[in-house]
């Protein structure tokens, strides 16, 4: 998986549309091949986003869990040590 896309589910707060379209974005960036579509490709590249936007938030909205909520700033601090961990910094 593309390590710009973070997991969005069960978080407090919850995730909102901002981060479900950026994940939307890096992954259509990701299977297409293109940071950024030519003119030619624009309406299909920004209509593929909003799909998958549509869709990833209709997922959250319909997946349930009985585990606590994860904290953003823990979860964040997390990644943060294992990037450390990986590449020395």
């Amino acid at each position: 998986m593309c390590r710009n896309i973070k997991t969005l589910f069960n978080f407090d707060p919850p995730v909102n549309e901002d981060e479900v379209r950026a994940a939307s974005l890096q992954f259509v960036r990701k299977i297409s091949g293109f940071n950024k579509p030519s003119k030619a490709n624009e309406a299909a590249f920004q209509k593929a986003i909003d799909e998958i936007a549509t869709a990833s938030a209709r997922l959250l909205d319909s997946l349930e869990t009985t585990a606590p909520p994860k904290n953003r700033e823990e979860e964040a601090a997390k990644a943060r040590a294992r990037t450390a961990e990986r590449f020395g910094t």
